[in-house]
């Protein structure tokens, strides 16, 4: 069992690396990343500040595009492919198949966030700048961030087809951004049922603000290891709700 879970995980990992996406994404990247000394010279902000921003900015929107990308397309794929059908029919069931899907996935992601970050360090030290403990967990919780998304994606695409499960989950990572903004705004609001509707996508949406921790690394803002371990460890356990549901849906799917 643990051996064809790892051996999906891993052709899952192959097949995200394999695709031309990902190499675009990191070119893209990588192209950001060096034109931050291009903008430096004709902005009024420190260097540090505007390597960190375009920095972090570059590696976290093109990391999401790819992240919704492939956590809608793989279970699509498959299913378009009629390969499932010779997946299920190994000893593994389609829970199984569907979390070591996900488990390459991030592990994709991880590798990638590590390639990003070793770029994005040279061209900080190249500047003259140095590396902050805040650009560091800014780093690190970005991956907890992409698990919540693909957790979304992965929900969305078991029952669904890869271009709503792409919509939907964009505008999940849109919501989950402004979650804050939405309670704030139902709670002014005198009609009862906006009231409620506002409290209710509040409480359903990922607090994708909390596992932001760019705007902190680009003022140099620490934090401390408890917030940091709660903003992981909800990150986590809202991934693992939305795979649980997926699991659920997807072993009840039907392939014809």
């Amino acid at each position: 069992m643990i051996r064809s879970f790892l051996a999906v995980a891993f052709n899952s990992f192959r097949e995200a690396l394999r695709h031309r996406i990902s190499v675009v994404v990191v070119a893209f990247s990588v192209a950001l990343l060096f034109a931050t000394s291009l903008v430096a010279d004709v902005t009024v902000i420190t260097l540090d500040r505007v390597v960190t921003d375009f920095g972090l900015g570059a590696m976290s929107i093109s990391l999401v595009m790819l992240t919704i990308f492939l956590s809608c397309s793989q279970l699509s794929r498959e299913i378009e492919r009629k390969t499932i059908f010779l997946i299920v029919s190994k000893p593994i069931s389609r829970g199984e198949f569907l979390v070591a899907r996900f488990a390459g996935n991030m592990f994709t992601l991880a590798v990638l966030i590590l390639l990003m970050s070793a770029v994005f360090v040279a061209e900080v030290v190249l500047n003259g700048g140095s590396v902050t403990e805040a650009q560091l967990v800014a780093l690190v919780m970005l991956w907890f961030e992409l698990m919540v998304i693909s957790s979304v994606g992965f929900l969305v695409s078991s029952f669904s087809s890869q271009l709503v499960s792409a919509v939907v989950t964009t505008g999940v990572y849109i919501s989950g951004h402004l979650s804050d903004d939405i309670y704030s705004l139902s709670t002014r609001t005198k009609v009862p049922s906006l009231r409620a509707l506002g409290h209710t996508l509040y409480y359903m949406l990922p607090n994708l603000e909390r596992l932001n921790y760019r705007p902190k690394a680009s003022y140099v803002l620490s934090s401390t290891f408890s917030e940091v371990f709660g903003s992981a460890a909800y990150g986590t356990a809202y991934a693992a709700l939305m795979v649980t549901f997926a699991v659920l849906l997807f072993a009840r799917r039907d392939f014809k």
